[in-house]
């Protein structure tokens, strides 16, 4: 083949090329483009779901009564409180962490693997919303015209885009998406401000990780940082009024053996039972009174503290800590005035 006759071929086979490589990247951007506006849609439908009292049995209650945005996404109140104004077992925890540091386990007992899962039980908890069964949540849902354009916006792409699995999705998108902004020790620890903390809020910091051992359970590590270990401890907390009756209530909740919404209704019915922890999931003995570490971030916006918000401050939450540790490590911490109000200040910050 002539040189001339190479080298046009050559050309045309570049150009070719380039050209599909256009093509390719354009195609890409678009699909980037769509997929964007789907998530977008998806959180806006999930911040409407949130919001919508409708949903409750009563037309009182939303998710948003009890994770308020001011409280850092928790509701201020020792249990929570449901429809017809129903009493829960347990404190609201906080939803602040979710969208930077997903858990592998959700409420106080871990008895969810996924946020999925986890977003469906409140709807059909007898003293949360109270709907009898999913079915009635997604017959509300279909028979307000308004969610019709934005369960199409948001899921029109996936065949059957008006089912449980959207609505769990949706709520899941928003719920990752909430309370973004920086924390003060956030853009300290990632090394955007060093000034962000005061020295007596750095003072805290250095006893949080050496002298107080609170980052043994509230890691520090990771960007963002964490501020738990995801895993479950005992404190010790709410055991003395069932520990005489343990017998009798660790035999009634292996009879029932229940799991999911089940088992969430009947914590959330049951004090006594509620107090035994991540004992009511995998019914071992170790388990007995073990609660899920939460995350300290937002901590001075979400009291009361506990599982079941038996503490009503933060600086109680602190000596309550500081006396389990030295429990734990066999000695007292032997933290000075100075020193506890140096965390506190450091805790305000996250």
């Amino acid at each position: 083949m002539p040189m001339q006759a190479t080298r046009k071929r050559a050309a045309h086979i570049l150009l070719a090329g380039i050209a599909t490589c256009m093509v390719s990247t354009a195609s890409l951007a678009d699909q980037q483009a769509i997929e964007q506006r789907r998530t977008s849609a998806a959180l806006m439908l999930g911040e409407r779901i949130f919001q919508d009292t409708s949903l409750s049995a009563d037309g009182k209650v939303s998710c948003a009564s009890c994770h308020q945005p001011e409280r850092a996404f928790s509701d201020g109140r020792r249990v929570a409180i449901g429809i017809r104004q129903l009493s829960g077992t347990r404190n609201t925890p906080s939803l602040a962490t979710l969208g930077r540091s997903p858990s592998p386990a959700y409420f106080w007992d871990g008895r969810r693997p996924s946020l999925e899962t986890a977003v469906m039980d409140p709807f059909v908890n007898s003293v949360e919303m109270g709907l009898p069964n999913r079915e009635l949540l997604l017959s509300r849902l279909k028979n307000n015209p308004s969610y019709q354009p934005m369960f199409e916006a948001a899921f029109s792409s996936q065949g059957r885009m008006f089912g449980l699995a959207q609505v769990a999705q949706a709520l899941s998108t928003y719920i990752r998406s909430i309370d973004r902004e920086e924390s003060a020790y956030e853009r300290y620890a990632a090394g955007k401000d060093k000034n962000a903390l005061s020295a007596q809020a750095q003072r805290g910091l250095a006893i949080f990780e050496s002298k107080g051992r609170c980052a043994e359970c509230h890691l520090t590590k990771g960007t963002p940082p964490a501020l738990t270990d995801h895993g479950f401890h005992r404190t010790g907390i709410g055991m003395s009024s069932v520990e005489r009756d343990l017998p009798r209530l660790t035999m009634e909740v292996m009879q029932h053996s229940l799991t999911g919404e089940a088992l969430g209704d009947r914590i959330a019915t049951h004090e006594d039972e509620a107090q035994l922890g991540r004992f009511n999931v995998t019914q071992k003995v170790e388990d007995i009174g073990m609660f899920r570490t939460p995350s300290l971030r937002g901590v001075s916006r979400t009291a009361p503290y506990m599982h079941d918000g038996s503490v009503a401050t933060l600086p109680e939450a602190l000596e309550m800590e500081v006396y389990y540790r030295g429990l734990t490590s066999g000695r007292p911490l032997g933290l000075t005035a100075e020193e506890k109000t140096d965390l506190l200040e450091f805790l305000r910050q996250l």
